[in-house]
């Protein structure tokens, strides 16, 4: 059977999403539902400190939603669980930790060095549909899915 070369090509391509939007390890079924179940208000802070943009500044036909979350002693506080979000929406995430990690957003590949204390933001545009795990990359502490729809 011959296999022609644009199926192919689909093929390897379908191949390639599944294992970028897989991730990191620490995102199983279970991370996810302690993730939705842990939510609290969240609090405000002014504060920020240098992070990646992957996208230039929204126009004024797009709106801007910003997700803040606080892990203090390893569990997550603020908007946590499944955060939706529309796509090609400007998203500003900031996130304060009592430790030293790293924040990861999966399926963006975007990541955020956190010093304790002071919170970190990243800012991007939501042009990729789907759910995404935003977790702590060295602890494997998922403090939210983004679904961007």
């Amino acid at each position: 059977m011959l296999v022609r070369p644009a199926l192919l090509s689909a093929t390897m391509s379908g191949a390639v999403l599944v294992a970028v939007l897989t991730g990191c390890a620490g995102t199983d079924a279970d991370s996810d539902a302690a993730a939705e179940s842990t939510s609290a208000a969240s609090p405000s802070s002014t504060a920020s400190s240098s992070a990646p943009t992957s996208a230039p500044a929204p126009t004024s036909a797009e709106a801007a939603q910003r997700i803040e979350v606080t892990v203090t002693g390893g569990q997550a506080s603020g908007d946590t669980g499944r955060v939706p979000v529309a796509a090609g929406e400007e998203v500003t995430l900031v996130i304060t930790s009592d430790v030293a990690d790293e924040a990861h957003v999966h399926g963006y590949d975007l990541t955020a060095p956190l010093t304790p204390g002071q919170p970190a933001e990243l800012t991007f545009a939501a042009t990729i549909p789907g759910v995404f795990e935003v977790e702590l990359h060295d602890a494997g502490t998922v403090l939210l899915s983004l679904q961007v729809q």
